[in-house]
């Protein structure tokens, strides 16, 4: 059985990124900041610490900093309740105000179409999207299974619930995959939530649970220290980062899960949104910013470090991507059982 949630014509969020990526670029660099913060700034992680969002916020945080980017300082919050629901409401709570910026993931969408939570990305101004996150199928190093190929056909080949994933929170982007793998093996899967990608990726090398599907920066540290083990990476082509991470592998070596047999895909936006009502000279103004801390060697690296798609937008653009990427969202939602039946 061959399972591919996206929709149209089986492109992913990478595919819809790259669609308006020409357009993009031909629209130069943003103009000038007017606005400049007059006070501190609340940079809300509407997640769990220890996961792909925290540690990129809080790198963002270090390098603005480290360069003296701001004439405030910024100061980092997590407001994980409600699988994210806590940080966004915050936002939308303080409309038009410019001392706040939020980093998000794919919760903005996922949250409120679980929930039935009367809360839309459109209550919030977008900012800027930093990357696409990647999703890698990882075991135990020390588990038996060196291919997806041999995981996927042990878990055909087992009971139902017999396999347990440990991802985070439920009906979110870990939980959509996994029910994406149930389709593909054609058995259940024990899906086992916890508070954020720090902990799944712990969970896994304490054998807590059989796999994950850890963003690449949440798993490193331990695939680097020999703990864990990547099967393939959820993606439609291969990483293109080419220098080792272990000794013996990088990760472009990593196969995609398509090459593997398993057709499912899936990209997480990484992106800062500030609260509603934002002035124009005022996103300026955080469009400049974060494009002076991608501008920093320490930024490509993190990129690197995290095995990031390097796509980033702002303006129409970012917004045309965002309308795209709900629409995705809630058919895939809807074929995995999760919208709200309010």
């Amino acid at each position: 059985m061959r399972l591919h949630p996206w929709r149209p014509g089986r492109s992913t969020l990478a595919g819809i990124a790259v669609a308006i990526a020409a357009t993009l670029a031909a629209s130069g660099a943003p103009r000038a900041a007017k606005w400049q913060t007059t006070r501190p700034v609340t940079f809300v992680i509407p997640a769990g610490t220890g996961g792909g969002a925290d540690q990129m916020a809080r790198f963002i945080q270090g390098m603005v900093a480290k360069h003296n980017l701001m004439n405030q300082p910024m100061v980092v919050v997590n407001k994980a309740g409600g699988a994210g629901l806590e940080g966004f409401l915050d936002l939308k709570s303080t409309p038009r105000d410019p001392h706040k910026i939020a980093i998000t993931l794919s919760n903005l969408f996922t949250t409120p179409l679980a929930t039935g939570t009367p809360f839309n990305w459109k209550d919030l101004t977008p900012v800027s999207m930093l990357a696409l996150d990647q999703f890698v199928l990882w075991v135990n190093a020390d588990s038996s299974y060196k291919t997806a190929q041999e995981y996927i056909a042990a878990i055909k080949n087992g009971a139902d619930h017999q396999f347990k994933m440990g991802g985070t929170g439920s009906k979110q982007e870990d939980h959509i995959i996994t029910v994406a793998l149930e389709r593909a093996s054609g058995k259940k899967l024990t899906y086992v939530p916890f508070s954020g990608g720090g902990t799944v990726a712990v969970q896994l090398v304490g054998k807590h649970v059989d796999s994950t599907v850890n963003n690449p920066i949440e798993a490193v540290a331990h695939w680097k220290s020999g703990a864990l083990r990547p099967l393939c990476i959820f993606s439609d082509k291969r990483s293109s980062y080419t220098e080792k991470v272990t000794e013996t592998m990088a990760w472009s070596d990593i196969p995609t899960c398509k090459e593997a047999g398993l057709d499912v895909e899936y990209q997480m936006l990484r992106g800062i949104f500030m609260p509603g009502g934002a002035t124009p000279d005022q996103v300026a103004y955080y469009v400049g910013l974060l494009k002076r801390v991608m501008e920093t060697p320490e930024w490509k690296q993190f990129m690197e470090q995290g095995a990031f798609n390097q796509m980033t937008m702002t303006g129409d653009e970012f917004r045309k991507w965002l309308e795209s990427a709900e629409k995705l969202h809630r058919e895939l939602m809807q074929e995995a059982g999760f919208l709200t039946k309010n």
